[in-house]
């Protein structure tokens, strides 16, 4: 009997236990939601009051230049039509004269001497730039200079007294879902505030240092060039564009991040322009097949598909060569590489590792200036080739004749094969290749002849690999194209 009730009391005590445990985890479970709820702000109140001073509407005047009609009708001295188009042509002369027109933006006080940053398109062409703040004061603002590649521009107004002023804070540092409020003037209604969390981060548009922050807080048209700030009061973004099949705001809106800004405003403050790295090589992303074609270990890096005389060309650079780091920090395709370039100060001298040949090299490159240097266009000089015909990998192509050098409009000093056809159902149209396309290079090396095309597929025949890799220009351009060598 004895027995039978310590049993019954263990288990008694087991359930006793198990239940306790419950408790303790149900306890935990709601001390973790009300410490996460603790950090969710009951009020953007004080963090509007904080930054308001500091957060201003822009006003731009633009003269815009009147439309010429066109040809004016003739009409006889002395008809009875006379008056009635001199009365025409007067209405239309007033609508050929010059008129003002303004627009509306936002923007922000970055220093109490008043640096005031913006977007560069609401300030574009303008010839006045007028500055309302919070409190109802205008001042006129001077342009001190602006960067149409991230769309930023840096004003300067003068004050009698120091002005209130918001800092930037750290972007990289933003997490997904983190509140975010967006601060400026949308549709012209004055100052405003919504509230939103970051929906994603590295967002790309459509330029090359783009590095947007998405968020769903109401921007609308307006609100650009206004802030985007953290639960701190930190600036970390600057808002630019929207998301909208309407022109309204549906939840999805973009913000340059402030990371990128810092580095344009530091320089716009000290030149007046920017001044970003150059490596001076064009570039493509190495996709799968590329790589395979390679024999590289990983589809990553940028592969440079042309080197004009610049910093790469004195350094060794040479297209076919895959970039896989740069001043210490690694590639992973040409959207990292520009960005890195271009954030590296012009004259510095830089560790550059390639990949060529399957063997990695170390280069050193000494960059120069990308703003004198983007207009500059140097062609890659080849060998001369007899004229000669033939089909292969579903591409019927030709030696650069005299008449297909004229057909293509192609300078004296590029050679190669010219892609005559390109038969529909093989993998070179799939990868898009066309008529009129130029080959200057198979299994990189440089071509001459319809031989030398072939003796190259051969040779990666012949080693075992399932892609060839060609490197062909088209419009000046040059890109490298990976075709399957399997049937």
């Amino acid at each position: 009997m004895k027995a039978d009730i310590l049993t019954l009391t263990d288990r008694h005590t087991g359930k006793a236990r198990a239940f306790t445990a419950l408790m303790l985890g149900l306890a935990l479970v709601f001390a973790q939601a009300i410490s996460a709820n603790a950090k969710m702000p009951e009020s953007f109140a004080d963090l509007a009051d904080q930054v308001s001073p500091a957060v201003v509407n822009i006003t731009t005047s633009t003269t815009v230049a009147g439309v010429d009609q066109g040809p004016r009708p003739i009409v006889p001295e002395g008809s009875p039509l006379e008056d009635f188009f001199k009365d025409f042509l007067d209405r239309q002369q007033e609508g050929q004269r010059p008129r003002r027109s303004s627009a509306l933006g936002s923007g922000f006080v970055i220093s109490e001497d008043g640096y005031i940053v913006t977007n560069n398109h609401v300030i574009d062409k303008a010839d006045e730039i007028e500055i309302e703040f919070f409190s109802g004061e205008k001042l006129d603002a001077k342009l001190i200079g602006t960067d149409p590649k991230t769309d930023i521009a840096l004003l300067k107004v003068e004050s009698d007294k120091p002005l209130p002023f918001v800092s930037f804070g750290d972007s990289d540092a933003a997490r997904v879902g983190d509140w975010v409020v967006a601060v400026g003037n949308p549709l012209g209604q004055g100052f405003s505030v919504s509230a939103g969390i970051v929906s994603q981060r590295g967002r790309a548009l459509s330029g090359t240092y783009d590095d947007f922050i998405q968020t769903d807080a109401a921007i609308n048209r307006g609100n650009s060039g206004g802030p985007l700030f953290n639960v701190n009061a930190e600036v970390i973004g600057v808002n630019t564009a929207i998301l909208s099949p309407s022109g309204g705001s549906i939840g999805i809106g973009f913000s340059m991040a402030s990371n990128v800004v810092t580095k344009v405003v530091d320089q716009l403050k000290e030149f007046g322009e920017t001044r970003r790295g150059w490596l001076g090589v064009r570039i493509q992303d190495v996709t799968a097949d590329v790589a395979e074609a390679l024999e590289l270990a990983d589809a990553k890096g940028a592969l440079v598909t042309d080197v004009p005389e610049g910093p790469g060309m004195d350094a060794g650079i040479k297209a076919g060569d895959v970039i896989t780091t740069f001043d210490g920090s690694d590639v992973e395709d040409t959207r990292e590489l520009v960005r890195l370039v271009g954030n590296t100060t012009v004259g510095k001298a830089v560790r550059v590792v390639v990949i060529r040949d399957g063997k990695s090299e170390t280069l050193k490159v000494t960059l120069g200036r990308r703003e004198e240097a983007e207009a500059t266009a140097v062609p890659v000089a080849m060998d001369k080739s007899d004229v000669e015909e033939t089909t292969v990998l579903g591409m019927t192509v030709a030696a650069l004749s005299t008449e297909l050098r004229e057909q293509l409009g192609l300078d004296d000093g590029l050679e190669g094969l010219v892609v005559k056809d390109v038969a529909e159902d093989s993998d070179a149209y799939e990868k898009g290749l066309r008529a009129g396309d130029l080959i200057v290079e198979a299994g990189q090396q440089k071509i001459a002849s319809v031989d030398d095309l072939e003796a190259r597929i051969t040779e990666a025949k012949d080693a075992g690999r399932k892609s060839f890799l060609m490197l062909i220009r088209r419009e000046g351009d040059p890109r490298f194209v990976a075709l399957s060598l399997e049937e």
